[in-house]
């Protein structure tokens, strides 16, 4: 037992030294380098998505073959690749009616406040600076459960400018695209989703707790100062009245109404009143409903893209400091460590 106390002492006067060190490391490059990126916040990559298949589809090829057949089969790859090479340097002065059609992949993993949208807007800026609106489209792959309506009326607003700019707009939906994030899905002129994706919820939502009761009871008094008569309608500390209820209520409304008309320029199709109800939809009966276009995953929309199109990944990756990839370094070892802590605890297993 005193060796354990004495290493437990040991450990922690370790720890806080290792915390000290990191703290002012993190300091000192934090404000080495904030001018750094101050001018260059991040950068877009783009990946070709037609070769990323291809080498999947080889990659098979190649094992399935027998051993004595791998060689010719390599041979052969090796004499398409540089045809493939010649025909596009010959297609290189080809006039633009002459090039194939292009397919730009953005992705979309909406949280409560849209925060992706900081990375959507600079691939739609990337994009629609290269982009041709006759032979040209986009396609978002859109995740999001819904969130605040401010960050969401600007992501779907974002999507809007590619419709704006006469590109095709695709959203595909493989898991969900409720409420907010079924605001930006209809922005789209065609939405594909899996057989089983959430979508629809349209319908706001607002809810918070309210602790006037209990602080009355320990003789704690809450004041709320405004100027302005809805200024503060509902309050979580203080006492909360029929009236400011009343107005709160009718500002739900209010973004409700908004929300049906947004769906229903965009979705004419739809019997809005019947299916803003705030309701969910699987993917096969929102195509009953018309909430969606087509069942498809989007890989296989985008494999089959592939064959008519060239389709390109955009992506917007930005540049972290020390101090931040330190910052979700730690984050991440501290989850793994709680979730073995927790592992240890269940005797090893998560399940029943």
């Amino acid at each position: 037992m005193e060796f354990l106390t004495d290493y437990g002492l040991f450990l922690a006067k370790a720890v806080t030294i290792v915390a000290a060190v990191l703290v002012v490391i993190i300091a000192l490059v934090s404000v080495t380098q904030r001018s750094r990126h101050r001018h260059q916040d991040g950068e877009i990559r783009v990946e070709r998505l037609n070769d990323k298949f291809d080498s999947m589809k080889k990659a098979v090829q190649h094992k399935m073959l027998a051993a004595h057949e791998r060689k010719a089969w390599l041979k052969r790859q090796k004499k398409d690749e540089k045809q493939k090479r010649k025909s596009a340097k010959s297609s290189e002065n080809a006039s633009d009616q002459d090039l194939r059609p292009r397919v730009f992949v953005l992705d979309f993993n909406g949280d409560i406040k849209a925060s992706d949208t900081r990375s959507l807007r600079q691939c739609i800026s990337a994009v629609l600076a290269v982009a041709r609106p006759d032979t040209d489209r986009v396609v978002v792959k859109l995740e999001s459960g819904g969130g605040l309506v401010h960050a969401y009326g600007l992501a779907a607003a974002q999507l809007d400018r590619i419709r704006q700019a006469k590109l095709p707009l695709t959203a595909c939906v493989d898991k969900v695209a409720a409420s907010g994030g079924y605001m930006m899905a209809c922005v789209a002129d065609r939405i594909v989703a899996s057989p089983f994706a959430v979508v629809g919820s349209i319908g706001v939502v607002a809810q918070l707790p309210n602790f006037h009761r209990l602080l009355k009871k320990h003789d704690v008094d809450y004041e709320v100062l405004t100027a302005g008569e809805h200024k503060r309608t509902l309050t979580v500390f203080g006492e909360n009245t029929e009236k400011g209820r009343e107005k709160f209520l009718d500002d739900l409304q209010d973004t409700h109404t908004l929300f049906k008309q947004y769906v229903a320029e965009r979705r004419p199709a739809v019997a809005i009143d019947e299916v803003a109800t705030g309701d969910i939809w699987f993917g096969q009966r929102a195509l009953e409903v018309s909430l969606v276009d087509e069942l498809m995953t989007s890989d296989q929309y985008l494999i089959e893209a592939c064959a008519a199109a060239d389709v390109y990944k955009v992506s917007y990756e930005r540049h972290h400091s020390l101090s931040e990839k330190i910052g979700i370094g730690v984050s991440a070892g501290a989850e793994k460590l709680f979730l073995g802590m927790a592992e240890l605890v269940r005797g090893g297993r998560f399940g029943g």
